[in-house]
């Protein structure tokens, strides 16, 4: 049997001919986003690695939960954000004035769509399965590596074959 779409994009994103679900993975990304909540902590983390951002025009940060800051606390996250974008020329950077929901930012703005492979440190960032590519949320660490590197690994999911009538 042929591979599906999920498999289509890991393995070309891997440089691979051919995955299967459970084989470990490495692949480039397309896009890694962030927002004023989950990229305090991956800035954190992306700084202890001390090097550049592999690319500012694949990387977006929406600080979309916070703002306008309700409190001190979050206005420092928001800075925190901001002077990151700031300092790697962030090109994909959403603020007071060009700012909205992240997961619709992103299809709006053409950062994502299909055959494309996204990470993102928020649990709705698996939305841009629906445009037909591939997207799933990250953790901290994974985050953090993948601003560095533009590289994430993957484990080639299971499908599961629904028939609708």
């Amino acid at each position: 049997m042929g591979m599906n779409m999920t498999e289509k994009i890991l393995a070309r994103h891997a440089g691979l001919s051919h995955v299967e679900p459970g084989q470990l993975i490495t692949c480039q990304l397309d896009m890694v986003l962030a927002n004023d909540i989950t990229a305090p902590p991956s800035i954190k983390e992306f700084e202890r690695i001390g090097r550049p951002v592999f690319d500012n025009e694949k990387i977006a940060l929406v600080p979309d939960h916070f703002q306008p800051a309700k409190d001190i606390k979050a206005a420092g996250l928001g800075k925190i954000v901001r002077d990151f974008a700031r300092k790697h020329k962030i090109k994909n950077y959403f603020e007071i004035g060009r700012v909205g929901i992240e997961h619709v930012i992103l299809p709006e703005f053409g950062l994502v769509g299909p055959g494309m492979l996204t990470i993102g440190a928020d649990s709705h960032t698996c939305t841009y399965g629906a445009l037909n590519g591939f997207s799933t949320g990250v953790g901290t660490t994974d985050l953090a590596v993948g601003m560095a590197t533009g590289r994430a690994w993957f484990k080639v999911p299971e499908t599961i074959e629904v028939h609708l009538t």
